[in-house]
């Protein structure tokens, strides 16, 4: 039987595709913005495990507003931050995240995803990938820099998502440019952190069988 193809896998195929596809001179824009926002230090600072995570509501894609409490009331809960549906790297993550929910449910826990992006943006994204989870949004990345991970688009990397035409001030209804680290958290029924993972590459993410893994474990704590 040949080998399990995993999550990261899938992402260096993405990685493999976009060098054919990209010139070179805006490869290099990208990867020199992975660089600064690894050496800024932000992987170092972001919510660890054991911290006490921080309460929300938020809106889901239909505009009805989704508590952690009432989550957290019914299970441990994964947090997914990703950037938004314009990233390929993040759909690909939550499509395995879809895949895997009905083991999730059945061990009883919960998943929300969360990005910066407009509830319209959300819900395209919720029917064009068929996501059976709540897609919350996250205005101007308020959530996602209370866990760390929130940061501003440099200028350079401005132009580049312009030059590949994504319009992140019309994605995320804001003229910020605030986004966020991809990131997985599980959060205990108690509110604590069991399992904390963000990259400053965009294109390394946590295999979600291992946080599957956690979350399972936290049932019955």
């Amino acid at each position: 039987m040949g080998k399990m193809t995993t999550l990261q896998d899938q992402l260096d195929e993405i990685t493999a595709n976009t060098r054919k596809l990209v010139q070179p001179e805006r490869m290099e824009v990208s990867e020199r913005a992975v660089a600064e926002l690894f050496s800024s230090g932000i992987e170092e600072k972001i919510l660890p495990v054991g911290a006490s995570a921080p309460e929300f509501a938020l809106n889901n894609s239909s505009g009805r507003l989704v508590r952690s409490t009432d989550l957290l009331a019914l299970g441990p809960l994964v947090l997914n931050f990703f950037r938004g549906r314009w990233c390929p790297y993040c759909m690909t993550e939550l499509e395995a995240w879809r895949d895997l929910y009905p083991r999730l449910r059945e061990a009883g826990g919960l998943l929300v995803a969360i990005s910066p992006q407009t509830e319209r943006q959300s819900d395209f994204m919720v029917g064009q990938h068929a996501l059976p989870f709540p897609v919350l949004s996250d205005p101007g990345c308020t959530l996602a820099e209370q866990f760390g991970l929130a940061y501003t688009i440099s200028g350079e990397l401005r132009e580049y998502y312009r030059s590949i035409l994504v319009d992140i001030p019309f994605v995320n209804g804001d003229e910020s440019w605030r986004l966020t680290l991809p990131a997985t958290y599980v959060i205990g029924r108690d509110g604590n952190v069991l399992y904390a993972s963000a990259h400053a590459d965009y294109r390394v993410r946590p295999e979600p069988e291992d946080v599957l893994e956690v979350a399972s474990a936290a049932v019955g704590i």
